[in-house]
């Protein structure tokens, strides 16, 4: 294990729009909880991001800052240098729609993303999604993702990626699947921030980036977690309930 571990938070200006940087400031506290050493490195639009750190995490944006963090991202190469090493990275919304190989702005045109994930992203046919997102991991000792969705991207995933998760309720990725993995990279729609709401899928990241981990006491965020799943389920049968009418008698 390092003797710190550097955490990078690549352009909170333009990528932090939903408070996504507080899933930085997780995994940093995660690791202090149980002894080890732990920053975040909040790196500017303007900076050249580190290649010796050991977790890279982005976050939501608006059109233009998608496009303004990709031709940064681009130019400066350390996002791919770092998951060339396999360094985990942690993305998030528009985060997770500039790693792929194309993605929409506001006016419906077609810009390329770093290609870092093998997925598309296009306009989900129907409304925005915009509600409670509860999908079930395709990762190992990961429980139920939670959070809160708000994009109107319908990503799709080439053969090279895989979900991160099956929906439950919400949108996602707009196939029944949400988010994506390939390597040592983890993208989903999910807002909370994701990794505040899902500590699991926190020390997964971590887990990745320093080896196993000790465990630690979650009582208190399993309980939440208990009650907002119970709460997103009760909204999901009330709404089916709605849904279903019984026939008219003849």
């Amino acid at each position: 294990m390092p003797d710190r571990v550097g955490v990078v938070l690549v352009y909170p200006s333009l990528l932090g729009t939903y408070g996504d940087g507080g899933n930085a400031r997780i995994l940093c506290e995660r690791l202090r909880w149980r002894g080890v050493d732990a920053c975040v490195l909040e790196v500017g639009l303007d900076e050249p991001l580190p290649r010796d750190a050991d977790v890279y995490v982005l976050g939501g944006g608006e059109d233009t800052a998608q496009t303004l963090a990709v031709s940064a991202l681009s130019a400066d190469g350390g996002l791919a240098a770092a998951t060339a090493a396999g360094k985990p990275v942690f993305a998030v919304c528009a985060g997770f729609q500039i790693l792929g190989t194309t993605f929409l702005d506001g006016r419906g045109a077609d810009h390329p993303g770093l290609g870092l994930v093998d997925c598309v992203t296009k306009r989900l046919p129907g409304p925005r999604a915009v509600g409670e997102l509860l999908a079930r991991p395709d990762l190992p000792g990961v429980p139920a993702l939670t959070g809160y969705e708000n994009h109107g991207g319908k990503t799709i995933l080439g053969p090279g990626a895989r979900p991160l998760a099956r929906v439950e309720s919400g949108v996602g990725n707009g196939d029944g699947t949400e988010g994506a993995v390939q390597g040592s990279v983890v993208c989903t729609y999910a807002h909370g921030p994701a990794l505040a709401r899902n500590p699991g899928l926190a020390d997964h990241l971590l887990a990745m980036a320093v080896g196993p981990l000790a465990p630690l006491d979650d009582g208190e965020e399993d309980e939440l977690r208990r009650e907002r799943l119970a709460a997103v389920r009760r909204t999901r049968r009330a709404f089916w309930r709605r849904q279903w009418r019984p026939p008219a008698a003849t």
